[in-house]
């Protein structure tokens, strides 16, 4: 693939100061995060990012550098779902268990957090989890089960991070919303993960997954295993739960981290990139808090809020669902306040739930929707995808540009959960280069002209989307097109692209009433503490 495009020459550079949050306006002076920059700087400058579209990319470059890793070396992993079996490779030997197990063979101190998981029954994935957990422990990896988190919450941060103890340029990290987990290690065809598994019917056996991972070379690094070393230090046990603790001692389950190495200076520069960490933790209530955010963080809403108030042209969002609550009215406030923005949104066509869980994410979006077409008529565009076989593909991606020039890929989605619930992590990049890129590689791929950069260059493949309301229309016309031949019965020759415009949603009153409940009490909860709640606040 030819380089990603940059931004246009006479662009004044952008000043950080104005898209990223201050250490005070962080909100959380008990965290070491932003200790190293000094004053009330709350970001890292000089480095080197990377988008990684689709768990392939993701996971073959990850596989790259943990096969190098060896004596000295420290590799630092976050989970909110994993595998053992998951290959990273095409070989056998690339599982999750074999690469990580092999790493701390070779000298290497591989240690993981990974999220116990609420039970099976309720659709999640304890089991596999636990298996993870206490395979890599009989490799000699220490993995902490970690339910440190909200009734009902969890944690979320999916990132992993290597420091070399003798060549710290080649230091790394790696921040998104990809789980070393099955389904995740689709390419851009969309055909699915060879190991992967169904969802709902509409998606198939294998569900087609579209998801985005951002690579970190440079001073970050740092700042990513600091955040993950506030958590390995954290001195409540892992579970509160007797049981789990009684399980944990007979599996021989981590419950008590060891200690990390000492934590090296951060790496050389990189690059000339400013990165910021964005990060969500709950007030967990209950007598409990968590040392480094006693009353929890919320900087992913902060910086979300502070970016959005800049936006005058485009925001542009990929979402695993872009809800109601919370991020949807700083969209609306966006839109209502700048008559010449305009938004584009594009999430699952279909939630990977069924029944009454499957009508309270289809409310929760819809309401955003029509929320945000009412604010902006003729401004606000959303939409699914499909492959080229006409099967859904479904958006894990939590991606937003704004204005081609901040632009962040995290773990966190538009949604009051994420905002102040579970634990989250998200890399905000303010350069005009990287956010201009990362929206014309995305588009690339959704209106079918990956071939075609490959073969003509960024500026002739995409020269219809440079501009940001140029592309918002030829998206429109896409799925326009797309939808007519749907309509049709298939016949003819399919058009290029993969946009599909969101069907309508369709709920009686009782199960709406039924889904709203359940929308505000399990999908989408307020992890605030209740002052600020009152407060409507952040």
């Amino acid at each position: 693939m030819s380089p990603l495009p940059g931004a246009p020459d006479e662009r004044v550079p952008a000043d950080p100061s104005r898209w990223f949050l201050s250490a005070s306006e962080r909100g959380n002076p008990h965290t070491r995060v932003d200790e190293r920059f000094g004053g009330d700087v709350a970001w890292s400058s000089d480095n080197e990012v990377e988008p990684l579209v689709d768990g392939a990319t993701y996971f073959a470059a990850l596989l790259e550098e943990l096969r190098t890793v060896g004596e000295g070396d420290l590799v630092l992993f976050t989970d909110w779902q994993g595998d053992a079996g998951q290959r990273l490779g095409e070989g056998e030997d690339t599982t999750i268990l074999d690469v990580l197990g092999d790493a701390q063979s070779r000298g290497a101190t591989v240690r993981g957090l990974v999220w116990r998981s609420h039970t099976n029954l309720a659709g999640f994935f304890h089991e596999a989890n636990r298996h993870l957990g206490e395979r890599l422990r009989r490799r000699g990896v220490p993995v902490v089960l970690d339910m440190r988190v909200r009734a009902g919450g969890s944690h979320h941060q999916k990132f992993v991070v290597i420091r070399r103890g003798a060549e710290p340029e080649r230091d790394v990290a790696f921040v998104g919303g990809i789980d070393l987990a099955h389904n995740r290690r689709d390419d851009h065809l969309h055909e699915g993960d060879p190991q992967g598994r169904g969802l709902v019917p509409e998606y198939g056996e294998r569900a087609a997954w579209h998801d985005v991972q951002v690579r970190l070379r440079g001073p970050v690094v740092h700042d990513v295993e600091t955040v993950f070393r506030e958590r390995w230090d954290d001195p409540s046990p892992p579970s509160s739960a007797p049981w789990r603790r009684l399980r944990d001692k007979l599996s021989d389950v981590r419950s008590r981290p060891d200690r990390l190495p000492e934590q090296l200076p951060a790496p050389p520069p990189a690059g000339a990139r400013p990165v910021q960490l964005l990060r969500t933790y709950p007030a967990l209530g209950g007598g409990r808090s968590l040392p480094y955010a006693p009353d929890g963080e919320r900087s992913v809403a902060r910086g979300y809020l502070k970016a959005l108030g800049n936006a005058r042209r485009l925001i542009y969002v990929e979402d695993q669902y872009c809800w109601h609550h919370d991020g949807a009215q700083a969209l609306v406030d966006a839109l209502r306040a700048h008559p010449e923005l305009r938004l584009v949104v594009v999430v699952p066509l279909l939630p990977d739930v069924g029944g009454v869980n499957r009508d309270a994410q289809v409310l929760a979006r819809s309401r955003a929707v029509e929320a945000l077409t009412r604010a902006a008529p003729g401004r606000v565009t959303a939409y699914g995808l499909e492959n080229r076989r006409s099967v859904p593909v479904y958006v894990h991606a939590k991606v937003t540009v704004v204005d081609d020039r901040w632009a962040a890929v995290g773990s966190d989605n538009f949604n009051r959960r994420s905002w102040t619930h579970d634990a989250e992590l998200s890399a905000a990049v303010v350069d005009d280069d990287f956010a201009r890129g990362l929206r014309l590689r995305l588009a690339a791929e959704h209106l079918d002209r990956l071939d075609a950069v490959e073969r003509d260059g960024w500026h002739d493949a995409m020269a219809d989307c440079l501009d940001p309301h140029d592309m918002a229309d030829v998206y429109a016309k896409v799925a326009d097109e797309l939808e007519a031949w749907h309509r049709a019965g298939r016949t003819g020759p399919r058009p290029a692209g993969r946009l599909r415009h969101l069907p309508s949603p369709r709920i009686s009153p009782v199960r709406r009433a039924v889904a709203g409940r359940l929308l505000d009490l399990v999908h989408d909860p307020d992890g605030r503490p209740r002052d600020l709640r009152r407060q409507g606040g952040y």
